[in-house]
């Protein structure tokens, strides 16, 4: 009997766990019935009643299993870890709202059983607001345009992937993984579903307009030549119209020679114009430094606080991941 593990990541959402967990369920009793499940709930260091509802739900199912992180890591670093301790033959992430549909499931394991190891879901356009639909809409633009990865837009991560996909990503060991990014950049072919992304059931969203700020900035440094590139450019370009401003002023101080009072002016302007490319270029830069420098460190995705219903005490490590 294959297993199909669902990995939620969890951060206060206390009101709809269990309804989470009572729909995956309800759709492998009714649909999946033939596959076994195995329920992993991954707590970034909730501030409410989470993990104690998490514990009532493993006590009453052994298919569950939970893990407490010893502090929010993150909504990229805490999912994928939720992923390398899974032990399905397939893996699918189902967040903790709903907005991922559990009722899609057995068209994800359909795909999958036809030989596709990624099925990718595709959230259809949904009403945001003005502002958030365009915002997005220029990220997805921006990205695909410097990427050098073709990029799927609308896409944040939801659908199935083979045990040997989440491997191959496992063995990458990446220190701040963008996992939409990543399923991309390993290759295979995809087969994409469109869905219909439902009303939140539950609270709001947990991720503030800095975690979205955070999501854009890692794929596009973490994908992307463009930005120091860019920067490059855009210096080479102003130093020579540094120089030849200078040489302008030089030879029509020359032959104006009192004619033509210089001033403070053009130094100003100059050294002003040359400061804020400097200071951008210099962020630019940091921010390739700063992913170097988490490479460097080797620190894990995430400590664990707690597991729960896990026959192994202590997580797998990153360096363990099995070939395909």
């Amino acid at each position: 009997m294959k297993k199909i593990s669902i990995v939620t990541p969890c951060y206060n959402e206390e009101a709809g766990i269990r309804e989470c967990y009572l729909a995956c369920k309800r759709v492998f009793d009714e649909q999946l019935a033939d596959y076994e499940l195995e329920h992993i709930f991954i707590d970034n260091c909730s501030r409410d009643r989470t993990v104690e509802v998490l514990r009532g739900i493993a006590a009453e199912d052994k298919h569950v299993k939970v893990i407490v992180n010893s502090r929010n890591f993150g909504a990229n670093r805490s999912p994928l870890h939720g992923y390398y301790c899974a032990t399905g033959d397939a893996i699918i992430p189902i967040f903790a709202d709903l907005q991922t549909p559990p009722t899609l499931i057995p068209e994800l394991v359909a795909h999958w059983e036809k030989g596709f190891r990624i099925v990718a879901a595709i959230k259809r356009p949904a009403r945001e607001g003005f502002v958030m639909t365009r915002v997005r809409g220029l990220f997805y633009l921006l990205i695909r345009k410097i990427s050098h990865i073709e990029q799927i837009p609308n896409f944040i991560g939801f659908g199935l992937y083979d045990r040997s996909i989440i491997d191959i990503i496992k063995s990458l060991a990446e220190p701040d993984p963008y996992f939409r990014g990543l399923v991309s950049e390993i290759g295979f072919e995809k087969q994409l579903v469109i869905y219909d992304v439902p009303e939140r059931q539950h609270g709001r969203s947990r991720h503030s307009i800095f975690d979205l700020i955070d999501f854009a900035f890692t794929g596009i440094f973490s994908y992307s030549k463009a930005p120091i590139r860019v920067m490059t450019l855009v210096g080479f370009m102003v130093s020579c119209l540094s120089f030849v401003c200078g040489f302008v002023y030089f030879i029509a101080k020359l032959l104006f020679w009192y004619s033509l009072p210089l001033g403070m002016a053009p130094v100003v302007i100059a050294t002003f114009m040359l400061g804020s490319i400097q200071i951008f270029a210099l962020g630019v830069v940091g921010e390739y430094v700063g992913l170097l420098l988490q490479y460097a460190r080797r620190f894990p995705l995430v400590i664990e606080k707690e597991r729960i219903n896990f026959d192994d005490a202590k997580p797998p490590a990153r360096d363990e991941a099995r070939r395909p």
